[in-house]
């Protein structure tokens, strides 16, 4: 029972919702083609976030095993950091994941094709593997991309594209232009959510040699990336609706506008790690209930 609360803090439950963001878009855009599957939507969450869950521990214990999370660095301590995890416990914990990965991947697949699309269990299989693997070198292994500012390239792809026109794929078999623009928008989100955290570690990602975006821009750089990516989604969003404008409930997530443009101000006056740390939380949330607005603005009828 004393493990329970260092693994839920481990697990970082908070980030959830993030990640689930594109799932629940793309089985919107699907529900309104008329090809929703509760079992897809379920085991497609259940994969995701058990692979959010492998990044947040692989994370735990690729920064705690190299140093990077010590008393310099802001927010929750980590569990290896703190002590309440071993190393050799936090990889049992690492497998276990990697298990549950495998079984939701497998039941997904099982429910979106039948036996004669083998092209597309092998495609999804392919990439159940390889978000298994950038799941855990973000920052394990002997070059993480992590430490290489190669995060956000990861986070676009993964929590973006793949995330929302993969999951819309696995209802229709099919892809579609119309899924393009809000994949694009919720992985600017998703990077400007890993910007932030960036940016707040930028003093302690640097005395431990760990490179990222923010550090390469600098905090003022990393400040007019992050606008970029706050609006550049919020204009592709607008940009989609008008485009594929039904009816006016089509503008419902313009309510999430207002979060995201509060959190652009603040950011703009932000100068300490704690300025940043405060704003993670909005800015996923706002994500998760731009996704939630937007798909469900074109089901509603």
């Amino acid at each position: 029972m004393n493990k329970i609360k260092p693994w839920l803090s481990a697990m970082r439950l908070r980030t959830l919702p993030l990640s689930v963001s594109g799932i629940i878009l793309g089985s919107c855009f699907a529900y309104y083609n008329g090809r929703f599957n509760p079992w897809i939507f379920g085991f497609a969450m259940l994969t995701t976030i058990s692979l959010q869950i492998l990044s947040n521990l692989a994370n735990d214990y690729g920064d705690g095993v190299r140093g990077t999370d010590n008393d310099e660095r802001l927010g929750p301590k980590r569990a290896i950091q703190s002590g309440a995890i071993s190393p050799d416990e936090m990889m049992d914990g690492i497998k276990l994941n990697i298990i549950l990965v495998i079984i939701f991947t497998m039941a997904l697949i099982w429910n979106a094709f039948d036996p004669s699309s083998l092209l597309y269990i092998l495609l999804f299989l392919f990439l159940g593997g390889l978000s298994v693997y950038a799941a855990l070198n973000y920052t394990m292994g002997n070059s993480p991309y992590g430490y290489r500012a190669l995060g956000d390239v990861f986070v676009f792809v993964f929590f973006g594209l793949l995330s929302t026109m993969g999951s819309y794929f696995l209802y229709l078999h099919t892809l579609d232009h119309v899924v393009v623009l809000p994949a694009i928008a919720i992985g600017f989100l998703s990077v400007g959510v890993l910007n932030l955290n960036n940016m707040r570690d930028i003093d302690s990602d640097t005395n431990a040699g760990k490179i990222t975006l923010a550090i390469k821009l600098g905090r003022a750089g990393a400040k007019r990336y992050h606008y970029a990516l706050i609006v550049g989604a919020m204009l592709i969003t607008i940009l989609f609706s008008l485009l594929y404008y039904v009816e006016p409930y089509n503008f419902l997530y313009l309510i999430a506008f207002l979060p995201l443009c509060i959190h652009v101000l603040k950011i703009k006056k932000a100068k300490t790690a704690q300025d940043f740390d405060s704003q993670l939380k909005v800015l996923a949330l706002s994500t998760f209930l731009m996704a939630i607005l937007l798909g469900v603005g074109y089901i509603l009828y």
